[in-house]
Formats: structure tokens, sequence, C-alpha cells
């Protein structure tokens, strides 16, 4: 069973990190925010001691039974759309990073749920909310 969660806290940490790194390059390079983007990189930065390379071995990338890419997935509508849909991604893979590591380590757990609740705030200021 450690397989099995190490491989979706290992497709999580994944798929938050590029989100924010999306988030972060829309901000630094297409709006010129130097506070969002650092903010957005300090996020990213956060997810370092999460990270643990001998979850790689649990990664199967050929045996993933969703990783065709659906219609959805191939267009963004605007600058905006690509914004919220990156958002959603970050702050879908914090939750389920938050219930996963609740099995394994609590502390991470945490910062996963503090992860995700700064990204509420991001994504408000963001919009400008």
């Amino acid at each position: 069973m450690t397989t099995k969660i190490d491989r979706v806290l290992d497709a999580n940490l994944n798929r938050l990190k590029e989100a924010l790194r999306v988030l972060e390059d829309t901000q630094r390079y297409i709006y010129d925010n130097a506070e969002l983007s650092s903010a957005l990189k300090e996020l990213r930065h956060q997810l370092t001691p999460l990270i643990s390379t001998t979850r790689l071995k649990s990664r199967d990338i050929e045996g993933d039974v969703s990783k065709a890419t659906i219609a959805s997935e191939l267009k963004r509508e605007s600058i905006e759309h690509l914004i919220a849909a990156n958002f959603s991604r970050a702050t879908e893979s914090a939750r389920v990073l938050e219930e996963t590591f609740k099995l394994v380590d609590v502390e991470a757990s945490a910062k996963a749920k503090s992860i995700r609740y700064r990204l509420y705030h991001l994504e408000k200021k963001v919009f400008g909310f």
C-alpha cells in the first residue's frame, strides 16, 4: 500500500509544483507583478521538503489509467482562464496532498493545508478581489 500512497503523493506534488510555476510565470512575465510572482515562487519552494526522490520508484506513467488528455485541457479561452485552471489544479492537488499525507505524515498534511489556504488568498488577489 505504501507504493500506492507514494504514487498519489508524487503525482500531486508534481501537479501542484507545475501549476504554481504556470501561475508564477504569468504574474512574472505577463503582468510584471513582482509581489504575486514572488508569493507564488515562495509557495513552490515550500514544497521542496515534501518531495522525496524515493517516491520516484512508485511513478508509473505507462500504467496510468487516466493519462490521456481530455478535450477541455487542449485549449484555454484567455489568460484569465489559464490562470483560473491552474489555481484550480493547484488547490485540488493541495487538498489531495493534505488528505493523503494524513496517512503517513501529519506535519506534511498541515503544510499542504496551509499552502491550500494561501492559494485561496492569492487567487482572490490575482483576480482583484
